[in-house]
């Protein structure tokens, strides 16, 4: 019974809130162009669902790419950081500059240097996101027990057999907490990169359809698109939840 209450009173919680919004938008007749019900957001997501969903399939895609690139780099950089003092020395400072310079200040740089516009979205949701896995991993990788990897040593492992069959499972655990962080920015760059964009065309995403409505001051919309953002993050965040659990529940106390 417990274990039922906790699973839906998120839910409940939620609904409520709904209805309580719902219930302040028609006490105070609040105009839809300042604040649409979520009835009337509803019906407006359902109504524009079409013009809708090819935007949402273009951030999707944004999103996604820049999170395979953040893992696959992040990973790569983790990984000669750890192996290589030298390295981490040589670079470390350029990804924490990049980690720490807002996106909407060299987003505009980044438009005029690349011809490409959905290149230049990747690349902006891709700086935003990379950091984190990166910085958990090496955290991950150094924090493997100083007695196995003098028993690596003792055995005469390699280096890349020391990183594989060691390193790497012990910091899974640092890794995929750090890929639900990049999961949820890297559609922040997403939609943030396209704003700083101000793109505009049949190959834009959510954020677009956003600045159409407000010029256009079809706040209901605007919210119908921003649901759909909304949707999006939380689905990000579910799945790369269950891909926690699925690889961590049989031996690390975080998900047991």
């Amino acid at each position: 019974m417990r274990l039922n209450l906790n699973r839906y009173l998120p839910w409940f919680v939620f609904l409520l809130a709904l209805l309580a919004w719902e219930l302040l938008v028609s006490i105070y007749q609040i105009p839809h162009y300042i604040l649409p019900s979520p009835r009337l957001i509803g019906v407006t997501l359902i109504q524009n669902f079409e013009s809708l969903a090819p935007a949402w399939w273009f951030t999707v895609k944004i999103t996604f790419g820049a999170l395979g690139l953040s893992v696959i780099s992040g990973l790569l950089l983790a990984s000669l950081f750890v192996l290589s003092p030298w390295i981490e020395r040589s670079f470390l400072p350029f990804a924490i500059i990049l980690q720490v310079t807002p996106i909407v200040a060299i987003a505009p740089l980044i438009l005029i240097y690349i011809d490409n516009t959905t290149g230049a979205l990747l690349l902006c949701a891709w700086i935003v996101a990379f950091f984190p896995i990166m910085s958990n991993t090496v955290i991950g990788l150094r924090a493997t027990d100083k007695n196995l990897r003098d028993l690596f040593r003792l055995y005469k492992a390699s280096r890349w057999q020391t990183l594989r069959l060691l390193l790497m499972p012990s910091a899974s655990p640092y890794f995929l907490a750090g890929l639900k962080i990049a999961g949820g920015l890297s559609l922040i760059g997403a939609v943030v990169a396209e704003f700083t964009a101000g793109a505009a065309g049949r190959e834009t995403g959510l954020a677009s359809r956003i600045l159409e409505a407000s010029f256009r001051t079809e706040t209901p919309k605007m919210f119908a698109a921003l649901v759909l953002v909304s949707l999006t993050g939380v689905a990000i965040f579910s799945l790369l939840n269950q891909l926690s659990v699925f690889f961590l529940e049989h031996w690390h106390d975080s998900e047991i």
